[in-house]
């Protein structure tokens, strides 16, 4: 008993001198944030209210993750709401993606639009394959063909960690999509799955350069000797940052990352405004057939739109010129698309939305006689099954998408993929934060968002009276006008016919 109190007392005795520690620790600590706080000069609120005045910046930076589990509505949130996320990722998890008791999506807005169901929908025994499209058919010396209606966007090795390429690659391969490298380069982690890969140019070139930034033919047709690499997109311009190259901060810039992009390690990775050695539409169409005769395989462009006039220009230089210096394909991204790092400016007030740019170019290339050689290719937001198949509707002949993929493998939409810290180990280079990221568990997850889409696009499809994607037209898309009336795309904007032009 004596030593059980003589313990008790020890521990009393002891408890006591080490809490009046820490709080004269803590008294200390808030005294010199104190005097720090009433005599710096830059922030009027903590010299205002020291101490107290922090408290601002704290719940500042908590409110960016209570708004979106607490005090966001299902469709409240930007760039994507609770509701498509959701969506995304039952779809990745094979789970079920009915709903009960109703749509929490408006469907009065202005400017929204809907899909015509028809009187006589498909039968399910009626439903057919997404058919082929055929890319380079009239060009290349190894066109590609694909029935796929989904497939995934540039995101660089760099931007993304590896584990996250390896998944996304990996799942592609099991789904049959495309992935496309995103500007940085072909990395080992890319053909891992053994996926078919679109190998994008962007405006450093990186992998293929040389010291002066212009294209390094040796380098390039080593990486179109894959069997993997199925064609070749020259990016002009991307949505989030039209008229700015890719960002990587030096952080970020491995070893490993820098030999993929032929740059030095752990420096900022910052691409030119443009192609250094593509000032002009001659100079384009210049750079589009030497890629394709060096590589043999479909050459297009990647762009954000600013102005139509640009493919009144495009178009009618490729007759003069002759029609074997087209591009195979145009990809549209949209101004609201997304990227790693970007100005906000010009994520917020530069560049035309996919929902404008796609119906109008789709026009242009039909009116110009070029519908059947230049194929369209849409993103930007097209991550759940209504706006894909509203892209279908308007002319694409493929969708592909970045975030909706980056969802099914666990981005939560943390806004950090500008910064090391992404929690879910996709945008990050830190080999703690990757181990959460299994690329063979996600995998699965990027297999069956793809099944899913398919299903749900399909669902629209056959709702409309037709058997797949690619027969959706603009008659079987309304735009909503007001609360109680609605217009025919179709009579608000039809397709043109086509010009017969001499080439």
């Amino acid at each position: 008993m004596d030593q059980i109190l003589a313990i008790s007392n020890w521990i009393i005795h002891w408890g006591a001198i080490i809490v009046f520690a820490l709080l004269l620790v803590v008294l200390v600590y808030f005294s010199i944030l104190y005097l720090i706080d009433v005599r710096q000069t830059k922030h009027t609120i903590r010299r205002n209210y020291p101490l107290i005045g922090r408290m601002r910046y704290t719940l500042e930076h908590l409110g960016e993750f209570f708004r979106q589990y607490f005090f966001a509505f299902d469709r409240d949130e930007l760039p994507f709401n609770r509701a498509e996320r959701s969506w995304v990722y039952r779809a990745a998890k094979h789970e079920d993606t009915t709903q009960g008791f109703g749509s929490t999506r408006p469907l009065d807005q202005e400017g929204d639009v809907f899909f015509v169901s028809s009187a006589f929908p498909k039968l399910a025994s009626e439903a057919v394959e997404p058919q082929a499209v055929v890319f380079g058919e009239y060009t290349a010396r190894q066109p590609y063909s694909t029935n796929s209606i989904i497939n995934i966007s540039g995101m660089s090795y760099g931007a993304l960690s590896e584990p996250a390429v390896k998944a996304l690659s990996m799942g592609a391969a099991k789904a049959g999509v495309w992935m496309n490298t995103g500007e940085g380069g072909l990395s080992p982690y890319h053909l891992e799955g053994g996926c078919d890969i679109v190998f994008q140019i962007g405006t450093a070139k990186y992998g293929v350069q040389d010291s002066e930034g212009h294209l390094d033919t040796d380098r390039l047709q080593k990486v179109a000797a894959y069997e993997q690499v199925k064609m070749i997109e020259i990016k002009l311009s991307q949505g989030a940052k039209p008229g700015k190259g890719g960002m990587l901060p030096g952080e970020k810039v491995t070893a490993e990352i820098a030999e993929v992009r032929n740059i030095k390690q752990g420096e900022d990775s910052i691409s030119p405004n443009r192609h250094v050695d593509i000032g002009n539409i001659d100079e384009l169409l210049d750079m589009i057939v030497k890629v394709r005769t060096l590589t043999g395989k479909p050459t297009g462009i990647k762009m954000v739109v600013g102005e139509m006039q640009f493919f009144d220009d495009l178009f009618s230089e490729i007759h003069r010129r002759g029609l074997e210096c087209a591009p195979d394909f145009i990809t549209l991204d949209s101004a609201d698309g997304g990227t790693g790092a970007s100005p906000q400016t010009l994520m917020d007030y530069v560049g035309m939305t996919v929902r404008e740019s796609l119906p109008g170019v789709v026009n242009r290339v039909t009116s110009y006689g070029l519908r059947s050689r230049i194929k369209i290719i849409a993103t930007g937001k097209l991550a759940i099954p209504g706006k894909v198949a509203w892209a279908f509707a308007m002319g694409a002949d493929a969708v592909v998408s970045a975030r909706g993929f980056l969802f099914s493998i666990g981005c939560i939409q943390a806004l950090k993929c500008n910064n090391n810290t992404c929690p879910t180990g996709i945008t990050t280079h830190d080999k703690k934060l990757q181990k959460g990221l299994v690329p063979e568990e996600k995998a699965v997850r990027v297999a069956n968002y793809v099944s899913e889409m398919k299903h749900s696009v399909g669902l629209i499809v056959h709702a409309c009276g037709v058997s797949e994607p690619r027969e959706l037209t603009r008659q079987h898309v309304h735009l909503i006008q007001n609360q109680s009336s609605s217009i025919r795309y179709s009579d608000i904007d039809p397709l043109p016919e086509e010009e017969k032009r001499a080439s």
